[in-house]
């Protein structure tokens, strides 16, 4: 199979899996709205997800992993906001015809509503160029790499009487909540699986 075909199976099977998938959202009790971008890109060839490392310069989570996004603009639905959102930090200008779907509405403990949504790309890394203001470096999170035997980690803390979430990321770790849309695509887009992460808790460092 060539590259063209398999980036053509690829992008029908992710579509399929979101399909049938149906995203939940919990009721809005006040909570500040936000969506993410999920979005496949080619490095070196091979699939995985836009993930950023945010710059130290920033107020509030300051050099921990993410996800391209932000909290939605007024008037701006979840699906603007993650392409705006994805193009603003990492200069990706992406048609809204790449939209694939959307995962579960994962809620924070610093009151957001996050919705993750899933977008498709042919770009590569060498396409991207990260926002000074924003990001401090972008990465390719393999599909290899979400399919490790070794994710993802459950960790109990005293704080919490649910499990903290993280996953595994090449020598380091990715925590909730990116952690957990980054399960969630892996266990609904990769292998078919109705999994929710809704009860998975984020590590303390992450609750302000």
């Amino acid at each position: 199979m060539n590259s063209v075909n398999s980036k053509q199976s690829q992008r029908r099977q992710l579509t399929d899996s979101l399909q049938a998938f149906e995203a939940r959202e919990p009721k809005d009790h006040g909570l500040i709205q936000a969506a993410v971008a999920l979005t496949v890109i080619f490095d070196q060839g091979e699939p995985g997800l836009i993930v950023t490392r945010r710059t130290p310069k920033l107020n509030s989570h300051s050099g921990q992993w993410a996800l391209p996004g932000g909290r939605l603009d007024d008037d701006e639905t979840a699906i603007i906001a993650a392409f705006r959102e994805l193009h603003e930090e990492v200069g990706a200008d992406l048609d809204h015809d790449c939209l694939l779907g959307t995962l579960d509405v994962y809620t924070t403990r610093s009151g957001y509503a996050i919705t993750p949504v899933v977008i498709w790309s042919d770009l590569t890394p060498a396409d991207l160029t990260a926002s000074p203001d924003e990001v401090q470096s972008i990465h390719t999170f393999s599909f290899d790499e979400l399919l490790r035997n070794d994710s993802p980690n459950l960790e109990t803390i005293p704080e919490s009487d649910r499990k903290v979430l993280s996953m595994n990321y090449l020598d380091d770790m990715i925590y909730a909540p990116t952690a957990a849309m980054l399960y969630q695509f892996r266990e609904v887009c990769l292998l078919g699986n109705d999994t929710r992460v809704a009860h998975y808790d984020q590590p303390v460092f992450a609750w302000k």
